[in-house]
């Protein structure tokens, strides 16, 4: 529990409960924890890395070789086993690294407690607290209203309304409502798990599968593992057992052993043992490098639909603008302000006292409870003008779904003379007595003040003369607001309206700070394809003023469009968006509505934001990003938050995201093309019964060399290729013509090579000579595959595999590594047979990369002739 609350609350009688009733609910279980994390757990990490399919495979191929006593070839599943460790220990340090920054943009609240106000965290709010719920928070826990102001929730979350709700005192709030304007006293009735919607409140620190291409692409691979790996390994089993004589032989002789062993040795050729490791190796490691960048990605999935956005929607305030707002001035409007009814007092000029009424009427309305950062700024601003609060009847706080807030104050009488006073210091300070103003209506007088559009909209009369002078001050950059007052007190302020007889008095002119990295960020976008939109609550006319400043759309002219006007028909919005930078006065269900536009042309949209206006579409979109300032609602529905709120992370983050993605494709093609030839050599030993060409422990080492260790290096390395959908299409593309390359090599080689060289494959010597040569086949066959996914070779990608190809072949003269690997170097006529081999496996992978494109032209056509779209 934090010390007493700095921000000043209003004065209120009840003192809450006393920290000995706290301690009392925390022991019983009435608190409202709730099990949430920004990461898995411990448990899930170990369970979701040792317990997997391939792992169970591998362990029983683990478990068979060992049963016939040749352990050197059941080094593969140790490597599986470090390779796991790896896996979890990586997810283990992310998980530290997310957890620590989590508590950075994690929010407490503000509770009643033995007559103080003390701010705690989400966890240690019990039942019978008296909770504050204030604008911009989520609320927390289920509660009845003690005391009002004007509280207004956003209930969209619990019942799918966008339409802000009024509540008043004796009514129910529930969790995961999000208050947009006032504020409340609450007292806590249902916490933790009984609460109604505790699980929204936590949604987005639950770990959770993103749906992705990547993931959607790896799972078929796995899945067509699944059902080809059990019956080829009965088959090889088969097979082998055939070559040795039949089962009577085998089990007589002991062979059985020897054809385990190189059944087991086509099944772990097939397995992508390290395709899923190093998949969430990535996430976890692309989450930890955003972290050290002050980035909190919450779903380590979501880290791959980085790569993949192509649009960008951007709140204005706090993501191009820093959020800081200035008051500049007031401005009356001339002539339309004498058309109401006013009388001076004594002392002062009728110019004099009508602007300082209006001035006044501004002060009041955005002295609210929780003023927003412009109410904020106008307050600022007017108070070092000497300005305090006056007298307020009644009010209806500010809302971005209305955009408009209101204040109805007493006629006062006139004032006896000049009742200024001068401050310390000597300014003059301005008291509500200093003008005098009557009205024909009793009851007082209603200001407004708001969106210019919004209420002028509403009134009765053509004012397009004043929406002119509105839109010449914000092509200028400034946000505009507008002051306008009736005679007639409001009437319900439960569901208030403007009255239509109201009258314009003066424009209010504040201005915005844009970034300093606003403009290089968004010219970034621009150099790598992504259509960036602004879109704001604001006028649409300061917003493209402000998009022109920061260069949205480069040397053109920014297209700004009044969201007022869009269509509510999502496939005729989505036409529209095409032409369309900047939207203004956009609502929260139409920032929604856009992101579901830009879905149904097939667009990944990133939305950003800070305030509850953009947790809806931040929500909708494919990666929701929010400020590290942001709304409790807002960051707790996006996947990545920017700690510090820093616009310019935003490049490093897609660039991540693109890495994973795209060096992903290159480790995936490498493990497949594995997987290719594995099978399809598999398949040919099945067919032609001849003994497996190779043992276990070879495909271990030429595994680790030109697979395991450089795919490794490769998902780590930079690349910020631009994501094309089309994953799984890819990598069976390119893994293809290698692996039947492959295959084909050495079949070729195990079906020929034992004729010509006069080898009797049933001895035990002549097969470890083919086996050898096989093996060396496989190395160079890998080698190429490596150099062609490594691809440029002209950095050092081509030292990689220089390296790991040196590394290859330095081992095969290393005694222990040979012998522990059954590596034979061929001599004398089986030298001239090995090198002629490899000569001839060269030569089959040049031919079959040369007719990969040719057969795919060929096929495409005769499917597209048959009515398939590909």
């Amino acid at each position: 529990m934090s010390a007493t609350a700095a921000v000043e609350m209003p004065k209120i009688s009840e003192t809450g409960l006393t920290v000995k009733e706290v301690s009392q609910r925390i022991e019983s279980g009435q608190s409202n924890a709730v099990k949430t994390s920004t990461s898995r757990s411990v448990k899930d990490i170990v369970r979701a890395n040792v317990f997997t399919l391939f792992n169970g495979i591998i362990f029983v191929a683990m478990v068979m070789v060992l049963v016939t006593g040749s352990w050197r070839d059941a080094v593969f599943g140790f490597v599986i086993i470090i390779n796991t460790g790896i896996g979890i220990f990586t997810e283990l340090k992310a998980k530290r690294t997310l957890d620590k920054l989590s508590i950075l943009v994690a929010s407490d609240f503000l509770v009643r407690r033995d007559g103080e106000d003390v701010e705690v965290p989400h966890n240690e709010i019990v039942l019978g607290d008296l909770l504050w719920i204030r604008s911009g928070e989520q609320v927390p826990a289920d509660g009845q209203i003690i005391q009002t102001w004007g509280l207004e929730l956003d209930e969209s979350m619990l019942t799918g309304e966008s339409r802000t709700v009024r509540h008043k005192v004796g009514e129910q709030v529930y969790s995961g409502a999000t208050a947009v304007s006032g504020m409340a006293l609450v007292k806590v009735n249902a916490v933790g798990s009984h609460s109604y919607a505790a699980t929204l409140t936590a949604q987005a620190k639950v770990y959770k599968k993103t749906v992705s291409d990547l993931n959607k692409g790896i799972n078929t691979i796995l899945k067509f593992m699944t059902f080809l790996v059990v019956p080829l390994c009965i088959l090889l089993i088969l097979s082998q057992i055939h070559t040795v004589g039949g089962w009577d032989a085998a089990l007589s002789t002991g062979e059985w052993r020897q054809a385990v062993v190189s059944a087991v040795a086509g099944v772990v050729g097939m397995i992508p043992e390290g395709l899923v490791l190093l998949t969430s190796l990535n996430f976890a490691v692309a989450a930890m490098r955003l972290a050290r960048h002050n980035t909190l990605v919450q779903e380590l999935e979501s880290v791959e639909t980085l790569a993949r956005v192509d649009a960008l929607n951007l709140d204005k305030t706090g993501t191009i603008t820093d959020g800081g707002i200035a008051f500049n001035q007031l401005i009356m409007l001339g002539s339309r302000w004498r058309e109401l009814p006013a009388q001076p007092t004594e002392g002062g000029s009728f110019e004099t006292l009508t602007e300082q009424a209006a001035t006044q009427a501004l002060y009041d309305c955005c002295n609210e409870e929780q003023p927003n950062g412009t109410g904020q700024a106008v307050l600022a601003g007017l108070k070092a003008q000497g300005y305090k609060p006056g007298q307020v009847e009644s009010r209806v706080p500010f809302s971005s779904a209305r955009k408009w807030s209101a204040v109805v104050k007493p006629i006062l009488p006139p004032a006896g003379g000049d009742s200024r006073s001068e401050s310390e210091g000597g300014r003059t300070e301005i008291t509500p007595s200093h003008f005098a103003m009557t009205a024909p209506a009793s009851g007082g007088e209603t200001w407004y003040m708001g969106a210019p559009e919004v209420i002028i909209s509403a009134l009765g009369g053509d004012y397009s003369d004043v929406l002119q002078q509105v839109n010449d001050y914000a092509n200028d950059g400034n946000r505009v607001l507008l002051v306008a007052r009736s005679t007639a007190s409001l009437a319900d302020t439960d569901n208030p309206q403007i009255d239509p007889q109201a009258k314009p008095v003066a424009l209010v002119l504040c201005s915005e700070k844009i970034r300093e990295d606003a403009e290089q960020t968004l010219a970034w976008f621009r150099e790598q394809g992504v259509r960036c939109r602004v879109i704001s609550g604001d006028n649409p006319v300061t917003v493209g003023a402000i998009a022109r400043k920061v260069r949205l759309t480069g040397e053109h002219e920014p297209r700004f469009m009044d969201a007022r006007e869009l269509p509510e028909d999502v496939n005729e919005l989505a036409r529209v968006l095409e032409n369309v930078d900047v939207l203004g006065r956009v609502l929260p269900n139409q920032k929604k509505a856009i992101v579901q536009a830009l879905h149904t042309q097939n667009h990944v949209v990133a939305m950003t934001g800070d305030g509850v206006n953009d947790a809806l579409a931040i929500k909708e979109a494919d990666l929701g990003i929010a400020m590290g300032n942001a709304a409790p609602a807002t960051k707790a529905v996006a996947q990545v938050v920017l700690v510090d709120s820093k616009f310019s992370h935003l490049p490093d983050v897609v660039a991540r995201g693109r890495q994973v993605m795209a060096n992903m494709e290159r480790v995936a093609s490498l493990f497949l093309v594995k997987t290719v030839y594995s099978a399809l050599i598999s398949l040919g030993v099945v067919l032609t019964q001849i003994p497996y060409p190779y043992l276990p422990r070879h495909i271990t080492y030429i595994g680790a060399l030109t697979i395991g260790m450089p795919a490794f290096i490769l998902a780590l390395a930079p690349n910020t290729r631009r994501y094309i959908p089309g994953f799984l299409k890819r990598v069976v593309t390119f893994a293809l013509p290698g692996g039947i390359a492959t295959a084909l090599s050495v079949l070729l080689t195990a079906w020929f090579l034992p004729g010509s060289m006069g080898w009797d494959v049933t001895k035990n010597v002549d097969l470890s000579a083919l086996r050898a040569t096989s093996a060396i086949i496989l190395f160079l066959m890998g080698v190429f595959v490596l150099a062609r996914v490594a691809q440029p070779l002209n950095s050092w990608r081509g030292i990689l595999v220089a390296a790991f190809a040196a590394a290859g072949v330095i081992g095969a003269f290393i005694p222990f590594v040979a012998n522990f690997f059954a590596l034979i170097l061929p001599t004398g006529t089986t030298l001239v047979a090995t090198l002629i081999a490899l000569g001839g496996s060269a030569l089959i992978f040049v031919i079959c990369l040369w007719l990969a494109p040719l057969v795919g032209k060929v096929s495409g056509k005769l499917l597209r002739q048959h009515g398939f779209n590909i």
